[in-house]
């Protein structure tokens, strides 16, 4: 983390009398991990917790048994995100702790106390993706996780070990697991441990009330049988026993033996001002309006269609590439830019070479270890996508490319303004990578030298090659209501569809001309920023997920949704409230009343 001073007449304006702003950075890598450790014995791979008591990512508290704040789980983050693509050998992964009869505490707890309620939300949406990042590989890359459980594991650090295949539970007389934040703190398990209990071990709710109220935790035998952990082994055999469940676990996987991983180079990335571009991704900081302007660039070059040839290119390869500074963009503003509550998103570059793309994805996502976590990586980045509390609307403009993947971008949207035909004057024409912003009158010039109007195209992987969180397509979250609908936008994959069409097909919400065009941008975008940003969060986060509920929307949903509300209340957040007192030997004053 660094502490910059952001540039820019509006911002220095509007910040004259607001406190220091702190810049998180997620770039990390191994060589300047502080807080855990990879090992690597061949086919298994251990991440080892030794967190450093002094390096909280702000000042005011310390680490202390292993706890954590975001600094530690944006390393976490990258160990993860590392063993899929650089490691394609390594067949489990063990976590485990390194301190003495300590697995992890948890969510530190003078961070949470101390924090604002925007970060505590933003920490543990983080935290969650990261979880739900570590069963994405268990079930898609062939590298199971295991816990294991070697002390004390409370809170968050039991939730980390749900997360994983498998538990494994040191038994000697002490360790025990627990989630303490109800009796302890007036607060949930805000990592999912909840709901992952009950719906992904099947704990029965009665012990899992139990459980969650006991501030001591279950231990032993007893937490066997009640389905907290899977086994319970004595110290002296430890060791061995999580080396012989990797082995076993590394014996089920179809991760390929000989494959040679690529390396995840550091992204390239320049912040001038209010302006932050990378090498396929730019956006525009608007802060006076309270928006920023996203443009992810498509290909400049063919995309290479063989294996051979992606592993060559391995990070730079512009799948890849796009994904990782895509997802690093909305991770900074998220994180360092609460007051840019809506993002406009648009596309520009040549619709055929981005369908190169999808026939990559398609062709060898099944067969190509490297291809697989591209595709997979994706997913995970419209993922948080979807649950970034930011109104998020598409423009669709002459130069545009979504098309099969990039169009996801669109449906992830909650709104689609698609410009019907041509604008009568043309604006400079952003090029790919230079991080410019076109007004909306921009156009890219097509690929022959013709001006054309804007096109959308459909393909296979719109039907479910990336689901979100509910797990539907988002043209089946989009067309919920009308399931049927779906089944007639099958025939329209592979063909250009214009404004019109699109409109018809339902794809976009407005398709306006261009005498209109920026008239009914500006004031739905004028209109968003005068709402109130707590109602318009909890609306997109009602509306995006239409249809089934999953282990994911009940996290991101309904868990986040009241831990909000808890964090808010004085029970836990007030000046006698839980979170404050912790530690102090006072217990909290609790407003008794049921609201």
């Amino acid at each position: 983390m660094s502490q910059t001073e952001v540039s820019g007449e509006t911002r220095t304006a509007l910040e004259a009398v607001a406190t220091p702003r702190i810049e998180v950075s997620f770039d990390v890598d191994p060589g300047r991990y502080r807080h855990l450790a990879l090992e690597f014995d061949g086919e298994i791979a251990k991440i080892v917790l030794r967190v450093d008591e002094e390096g909280g990512l702000v000042p005011g508290y310390e680490l202390k048994l292993n706890s954590y704040d975001l600094g530690v789980d944006i390393e976490l983050y990258d160990a993860v995100q590392r063993l899929r693509f650089e490691h394609p050998e390594v067949r489990a992964v063990v976590i485990t702790g390194g301190l003495e009869k300590v697995f992890c505490a948890g969510a530190n707890i003078r961070m949470l106390a101390g924090s604002e309620h925007s970060w505590k939300v933003n920490f543990c949406k983080f935290t969650n993706e990261t979880r739900n990042g570590i069963e994405d590989a268990t079930a898609h890359s062939g590298q199971t996780y295991l816990a294991a459980v070697n002390g004390t594991a409370a809170g968050g650090g039991y939730e980390l070990a749900l997360a994983c295949d498998r538990i494994i539970l040191v038994d000697d007389g002490s360790s025990a697991v627990s989630l303490p934040e109800v009796p302890l703190l007036a607060v949930l398990p805000g990592t999912g441990g909840l709901t992952r209990m009950v719906d992904k071990r099947g704990v029965r709710k009665d012990l899992a009330d139990v459980f969650a109220t006991r501030s001591e935790g279950v231990r032993g035998r007893t937490a066997v049988e009640w389905r907290l952990v899977d086994e319970t082994v004595p110290r002296s055999g430890f060791a061995e026993t999580v080396r012989r469940r990797a082995a076993e676990a590394a014996a089920r996987s179809t991760r390929p033996a000989d494959a040679e991983g690529i390396a995840l180079t550091p992204l390239r990335r320049t912040q001038t001002g209010d302006t932050i571009t990378y090498s396929t991704v730019g956006a525009e900081l608007d802060l006076a309006n309270g928006l920023v302007e996203i443009t992810v660039y498509g290909p400049r070059h063919d995309i290479p269609e063989s294996p051979e040839r992606i592993h060559e290119l391995g990070a730079g390869f512009w799948p890849l590439a796009m994904t990782r500074e895509l997802d690093d963009l909305i991770l900074r503003l998220r994180t360092n830019e609460p007051e840019l509550g809506t993002w406009v998103l648009r596309t520009a570059g040549d619709i055929d070479r981005v369908l190169a793309f999808d026939r990559v994805l398609t062709e060898h996502g099944r067969t190509d270890w490297l291809v697989n976590e591209i595709r997979h990586y994706f997913k995970r980045t419209l993922k948080r996508l979807d649950v970034t509390s930011r109104s998020l609307v598409a423009l669709i403009e002459p130069g545009s490319c979504f098309a099969g993947p990039l169009l996801e971008l669109a449906l992830a949207c909650d709104r689609q303004y698609m410009l019907d035909g041509l604008p009568e004057e043309d604006g400079p024409s952003p090029t790919a990578g230079d991080g410019g912003r076109g007004s909306v009158r921009t156009s890219l010039p097509a690929g022959d030298g013709e001006r054309e109007p804007a096109r959308i195209v459909l393909t296979a992987s719109n039907f479910g090659s990336f689901p979100m969180g509910n797990g539907l397509s988002r043209l089946a979250s989009r067309f919920h209501g009308d399931p049927g609908h779906v089944a007639t936008l099958h025939p329209e994959t592979g063909r250009r569809i214009d404004a019109a069409e699109a409109l018809e097909l339902g794809l976009v919400t407005f398709a306006p001309d261009d005498i209109d065009w920026e008239d009914e941008v500006r004031i739905a975008l004028e209109e968003r920023a005068s709402l109130s940003p707590d109602a318009l969060t909890a609306m997109e986060a009602n509306l995006r997920f239409a249809g089934p509920e999953t282990l994911e929307t009940k996290i991101f949903a309904r868990l986040t949704a009241w831990q909000n509300w808890v964090f808010n209340r004085p029970n836990a957040a007030g000046p006698e409230g839980a979170l404050r007192l912790y530690g102090t030997g006072r217990r909290a004053a609790f407003d008794r009343r049921r609201v």
